[in-house]
């Protein structure tokens, strides 16, 4: 039997208390109901649930898009046929966040295209859903915008925000060699955040390497010390999943 249309006064009612994201599937459900000649309050309960789950749903894609994470970016997504090599014991016991609960870093490192940015925000997206608060960005973007946020005198307080926030991600560090701005921002945030706070880090660095590309020594190996004797180092090796995306003409045409 087909759902019946619901009356006007009905979705008039769900409109006012702002229930109109139900409309859609509530002639199905009450189908179903009198199907299964459901009690009123289950009918009830299994409508209103319906709708926290929606409300959930949005709310962590608001979350996570406020945090700048990928939504394609998942570990549903995650290539387990790719050729790469990485810890996997290692990729499981970070997907369960204990490092986010007792405040370690992880580096994420490896060559370009095998994947360093999916892992990261894929991470940033189990943070989320655990109803951690996450900020996600790429380290030429981060460190462009601070230097903005000197000029018009935001800087202490956007220092500030990124210190607290639960889980920090800053992906692709090290591209470049760093000037003096840069190596000092990325020192606060390290030493800020040192036992305060979470960090995913992606690079085609090892750390050592960073020494050469800050622009103070001695910053540079505070800060090295700091995040390193913090930090799981899953290292990622092989081909780059892009060559697989590469467009080629069908054989057949």
């Amino acid at each position: 039997m087909p759902p019946r249309e619901l009356s006007k006064d009905l979705v008039r009612v769900l409109k006012s208390l702002k229930l109109g994201k139900l409309l859609p599937t509530l002639p199905e459900r009450l189908r179903q109901a009198r199907d299964r000649g459901m009690d009123p309050e289950d009918v009830l309960l299994l409508i209103l649930s319906d709708e926290v789950q929606r409300r959930d749903r949005n709310r962590l894609v608001a979350r996570a898009h406020r945090a700048h994470l990928d939504p394609a970016m998942v570990f549903d997504e995650w290539d387990a046929g790719a050729n790469i090599t990485y810890d996997r014991r290692l990729l499981d016991e970070l997907r369960l966040l204990g490092f986010l609960e007792r405040r370690h870093h992880v580096l994420v490192m490896g060559p370009v295209g095998v994947g360093k940015t999916m892992l990261a925000h894929a991470l940033g997206h189990l943070a989320i859903h655990r109803g951690h608060s996450v900020h996600c960005e790429p380290a030429e973007k981060l460190f462009r915008r601070l230097k903005g946020a000197r000029l018009d005198e935001t800087h202490t307080a956007e220092l500030r925000r990124l210190t607290r926030v639960d889980l920090l991600i800053i992906d692709d560090f090290g591209l470049r060699a760093m000037d003096e701005l840069e190596t000092a921002d990325i020192y606060e945030l390290i030493t800020a955040r040192h036992q305060t706070g979470s960090m995913v880090m992606t690079s085609n660095r090892d750390p050592s390497e960073w020494l050469s590309i800050l622009a103070d020594p001695l910053l540079a190996q505070a800060l090295v010390d700091r995040f390193t004797n913090n930090a799981y180092d899953l290292v990622i090796e092989g081909e780059s999943y892009r060559k697989r995306q590469k467009p080629r003409l069908d054989p057949s045409s």
